[in-house]
């Protein structure tokens, strides 16, 4: 059995109550708690005996269970044992048999009738306070257990300190980023943290700020037990009483270090990018006014002959393009712009091949060791490049060893797992070929590191290096789908870590004895048509084809290259035509031409790198393109090359 009286909306939550007895017993105490103890907001259930009564206690909390018939000691202390291990508490009233019928004025007077109603009520109500009280407290510890399990929980660092700031409160977060126990830090306050990098004026305005009441928030640098600094967004907020005064302050502080390392590794890649294409731009437009200054210099050359006074003058005209074209070869290989020949390598064979040239380089003083790991991974990479990198961290080794010292040069394979890479963002998980070039020279300070793969930035007097060589290394390492790593402290030398994706093919074999140097002749009869809009490049280059005996038919761009060899009656044996140009590509230009001349051969220049060729439908880049800028005589060659007539001769030929 079991009744309910509505309660009011919003109001207090009804009375819980289990009354134990028969149901006539049951129905009177029902009635004289509504009537006679103002709890009118009650819910009544029923159970007839002892053992119903515990199933129900052990499906539900009561407020109050009244015992309307008497139960034996040995029940009640079962009960009460039962409850216990439940884990409940409430309050068991056994009324004697009279009270249990509710007063009998007939029976026993009005006195006192009056007398057993004031024992009841008082009880009841007691009783029903005592419990609501206990079920408050409950309430109040199920709260705060549950407040004390998130802050125990949470993966931000909460500490408390009173109103002084002395700590009285850290959670296991704080333990574990810190570094410092929770028995180290209570008494202490939040300066054992303090790193340094901020000034004192700030925590001055911080401690202004919380002491009158206010929340404060803000990013701060911390100091670990270690003395590792990291990053926090932290907020303080003040704990006020009920009189409103503050007595206590919680500082919760996420730890954000790896997502500023995050954020600072995408800006620094985002201003590299920004940097070589600005580079790769620059590099461009100046090999074209290269070309030209190189161009008519060899003319000069050839049509002055050795023994001229003005032959030097030619020469070091010629000597100083080189070397310029050397500068911007290195910005476009910055800007990841070069044209590659991507071969299938092993890192151990090009590290032999370049070893010999390696202890000219570094010099005397400085130790070399090569450190190769057997049954090493193959890469695929250009080896001209490769050797740059070698040849380039090699010599900054050795800048930074001035009296000497270790130059370790390694190889491995290794595989990177989701853990390992968290500590080095900018590797993601795989199989890779490290190459690791170590010295045991100055260091490199914190404050220059982040900028040390900058074109033009150096730490070297003035005279002693370009701020290239670095910049360079990074542009082929990304060009090539690879990463770069270094670690570095000052009086400690420097690691460079450089990760190739493994591939699993093998490289070709080539015989010993294959000869990769040959004298071209570059004379020729055949007639070719040389198409770039560049003036100042193409006259040049068509005076000297003309020389080396070719005919030469000239355009300025794509629509007048289609007229000229509309005119033109015969054949056409080769096409010299700019890759990028107004109007018609190069590739455009070659496909429209190839319906009339079938047998026409290709050779694409370009300054541009080969993925801005390769988007132009030029397929075979590797075997018929030229990058600027070049010499005439390589010009001639690889005009010679391209229509398949090169051989040893005497006349006009080139190395």
């Amino acid at each position: 059995m079991m009744t309910k009286s509505k309660a009011s909306p919003g109001g207090p939550r009804p009375l819980q109550l289990l009354v134990v007895g028969k149901g006539e017993q049951a129905g009177v105490l029902e009635q004289f708690v509504r009537t006679q103890t103002e709890l009118t907001q009650t819910s009544v259930d029923q159970a007839d005996d002892f053992e119903n009564a515990q199933v129900k206690l052990a499906e539900r909390v009561y407020d109050l269970v009244l015992f309307a018939q008497d139960e034996p000691e040995t029940q009640t202390a079962r009960m009460i044992q039962e409850l216990q291990l439940q884990g409940k508490r409430m309050p068991l009233l056994f009324l004697p048999g009279t009270l249990a019928h509710g007063p009998d004025v007939e029976s026993h007077g009005e006195a006192a009738s009056h007398a057993a109603e004031s024992v009841l009520i008082r009880t009841i109500r007691g009783a029903v306070a005592l419990g609501r009280a206990e079920q408050q407290r409950r309430e109040v510890e199920d709260t705060f257990g549950t407040l004390y399990s998130a802050i125990e929980q949470s993966a931000d660092m909460v500490l408390i300190t009173d109103s002084s700031g002395v700590i009285e409160y850290v959670n296991p977060a704080f333990e574990k980023i810190t570094g410092y126990s929770r028995v180290e830090v209570i008494g202490q306050t939040p300066r054992i943290l303090k790193s340094g990098e901020q000034s004192p004026e700030l925590y001055r305005e911080l401690w202004a700020k919380i002491t009158a009441g206010e929340v404060y928030r803000g990013v701060l640098v911390n100091r670990k037990k270690t003395g590792e600094s990291f990053v926090v967004e932290k907020t303080i907020t003040p704990v006020r009483n009920a009189a409103g005064r503050v007595t206590h302050f919680i500082s919760n502080d996420r730890d954000i270090s790896e997502r500023r390392r995050l954020e600072a590794a995408l800006f620094q890649a985002q201003k590299m990018d920004a940097i070589g294409l600005l580079a790769g731009g620059v590099a461009h437009d100046f090999n074209n006014l290269l070309l030209v200054i190189s161009s008519y210099a060899e003319l000069m050359q050839d049509s002055i002959g050795p023994e001229h006074h003005l032959h030097r003058n030619v020469q070091e005209i010629l000597s100083a393009s080189r070397r310029a074209a050397d500068l911007t070869r290195q910005l476009l290989a910055f800007g990841r712009k070069q044209t590659q020949t991507l071969q299938i390598l092993n890192l151990n064979t090009v590290l032999r091949d370049i070893s010999r040239m390696l202890p000219r380089l570094i010099g005397e003083d400085v130790e070399l060791t090569i450190a190769p790991e057997a049954d090493l991974g193959k890469v695929k990479l250009d080896p001209v490049q490769l050797e740059q990198i070698v040849m380039n961290l090699a010599a900054n080794a050795r800048d930074a060893m001035p009296a000497g010292g270790k130059l370790t040069i390694a190889t491995h394979n290794v595989e990177l797992d989701d853990s390992y890479v968290q500590t080095r963002t900018v590797v993601p998980p795989g199989q890779y070929v490290l190459l690791e070039v170590s010295d045991s020279g100055q260091g490199i300070d914190p404050e220059h590191l982040p900028h040390i793969f900058e074109p033009f930035y150096t730490t070297k007097e003035k005279g002693k290096g370009t701020g290239l060589g670095l910049a360079t290394v990074y542009g082929i390492i990304k060009q090539s789908g690879g990463f770069i790593w270094v670690y570095s402290e000052p009086g400690m030398g420097t690691t460079f870590r450089i990760y190739f994706p493994r591939v699993e093919h093998r490289a070709r074999k080539t015989s010993d004895g294959e000869s990769t140097h040959t004298t071209v002749d570059l004379r020729g009869s055949e007639t070719v048509l040389l198409v770039e809009d560049e003036t100042a490049v193409r006259q040049p280059a068509c005076e000297f084809m003309k020389r080396c005996g070719y005919n030469v038919i000239e355009a300025k761009d794509g629509l007048q290259a289609v007229e000229a060899a509309a005119r033109h009656e015969g054949r056409i044996d080769l096409m010299v035509t700019d890759v990028v140009m107004p109007g018609m590509s190069g590739g455009q230009l070659a496909e429209l031409l190839a319906e009339k001349y079938p047998k026409m051969k290709v050779l694409f220049i370009s300054g541009y790198s080969e993925k801005v060729v390769l988007r132009h439908n030029i397929l075979d880049v590797q075997k018929n393109f030229l990058q600027k800028p070049f010499t005439l005589k390589s010009l001639g060659g690889k005009v010679r090359e391209v229509l398949g007539k090169a051989s040893v001769a005497a006349g006009i030929s080139g190395d």
